[in-house]
């Protein structure tokens, strides 16, 4: 019995340790994403910028509310792209985030 017990708590701490990963990787993603974004709108304060979009996954699940900020901010200032460009960016900077975790 001992051993099964074991075995639940280490499948928990996995669990636990895997949804904090994701968690981190998905703000610096967020956080990425912001100043990559922040460049192409010519702000200023990139890193301010950053952290409005890392603010705006907080609004509602997944990361659509992060998708209408970006986009509704490039819309503003005349950035020409897309929802599907923005997905894109946010594939590849996910990869970067997390290769950027696993390596500190």
């Amino acid at each position: 019995m001992t051993s099964m017990q074991d075995r639940e708590k280490a499948f928990e701490a996995k669990f636990a340790m895997d949804e904090e990963l994701r968690f981190k990787a998905e703000a610096r993603r967020n956080k990425l994403l912001g100043l990559w974004a922040a460049g192409l709108l010519g702000k200023a304060d990139a890193d301010a910028y950053a952290s409005e979009v890392v603010a705006a996954d907080f609004e509602e699940a997944g990361h659509e509310d992060v998708v209408r900020k970006i986009k509704a901010d490039f819309d503003a200032a005349g950035v020409a792209q897309t929802e599907e460009q923005i997905r894109v960016r946010m594939l590849e900077l996910l990869g970067e985030a997390v290769q950027q975790l696993q390596s500190k």
